[in-house]
């Protein structure tokens, strides 16, 4: 009888130690995840925008200029609050001066969209953790579940590209050869490269579905190191010059004016002479993106028994 006690205490013990164990390292068995995600957004720079000048982030967000975003990526938890991960972006960005009211830009009449590829390594902190869920998908098992809403920041850094292109009459055309601001031409205005760094930053949410799948939304800024997406940044160049040099689409795209600036606020038609302003190089662009996520957890490691009501 006492044997049978002795033995029946040591398998109890060992499966006590077993569920110990696996509840402080159960989320080192799923450090691995591989997520896809798509969502949209919005071009914060000197095109487009709100009905006024000189805003920023969301300040200056306008539905016309929402584009789609898809996204892959890979996460790697380094403990049960941080976590680094690579995401691959595909991205669309566009502005144009016909959807704000506010005079300047809408006499300006500039637009364009650009293709942007970003590809990022980020970390992640979270302040509120994912509760770990059981190895089992069994009903009247009770375990621990993702019943807890993961909430993190984040912050990284990555590279970026970009190729603005801009409409006339119907037809787009790439804007950074034809220099519009006299980039590469003057000694005063470099080219622009349409390779730049960029740091990523913002906050998220997940929630696990169930031990292998989960799905979150991701809200976050980009801040580049550039004033080129828009291919507006200066003043503007001299149109005969700049024909000469690149041809004659070049100074059509670069000033295609509507001369709607009302009078009271100036002569429209030196609104956009040659070294008037025509972007803030103060003020470099930046972009918004709203994700939602989907992750697919690699388990792996020691499993763990289940515990039946």
């Amino acid at each position: 009888m006492k044997i049978r006690y002795v033995i029946g205490f040591i398998v109890l013990y060992s499966i006590f130690i077993e569920i110990a164990y696996a509840q402080t390292n159960v989320w080192r068995k799923n450090r691995k995840e591989y997520l896809f995600g798509f969502g949209a957004t919005n071009f914060l720079g000197e095109l487009g925008g709100a009905d006024q000048i000189g805003t920023n982030g969301l300040k200056d967000f306008d539905w016309p200029s929402v584009r789609p975003d898809i996204m892959i990526g890979y996460r790697y938890r380094l403990s049960r609050q941080s976590a680094i991960k690579t995401n691959l972006y595909y991205v669309r960005l566009a502005g144009n001066d016909k959807w704000t009211e506010e005079p300047f830009r809408n006499n300006r009449n500039l637009n364009f969209r650009s293709p942007v590829v970003e590809l990022s390594t980020q970390f992640e902190y979270s302040v509120v953790r994912e509760r770990p869920g059981h190895l089992y998908n069994l009903k009247g098992v009770r375990g621990w579940r993702f019943i807890q809403i993961n909430t993190y920041f984040f912050a990284g850094i990555g590279v970026m590209y970009f190729n603005p292109r801009g409409k006339y009459e119907g037809d787009w055309y790439s804007l950074r050869p034809l220099s519009t601001e006299g980039q590469g031409l003057i000694e005063t205005r470099k080219e622009y490269s349409p390779v730049q760094l960029v740091i990523p930053f913002g906050v998220g949410f997940k929630y696990a579905i169930n031990k292998d799948l989960s799905v979150g939304i991701e809200y976050g800024i980009r801040k580049t190191f550039t004033d080129y997406i828009d291919d507006v940044s200066k003043t503007y160049f001299d149109p005969v010059y700049l024909g000469g040099e690149k041809g004659p689409m070049a100074p059509l795209l670069a000033n295609p004016t509507n001369y709607s600036l009302p009078l009271e606020l100036g002569n429209p038609l030196k609104a956009t002479a040659p070294g008037q302003q025509r972007g803030d190089p103060t003020d470099l662009d930046s972009y918004m993106l709203a994700v939602i996520s989907f992750y697919y957890k690699i388990s792996s490691g020691r499993f763990t028994l289940p515990k039946f009501r």
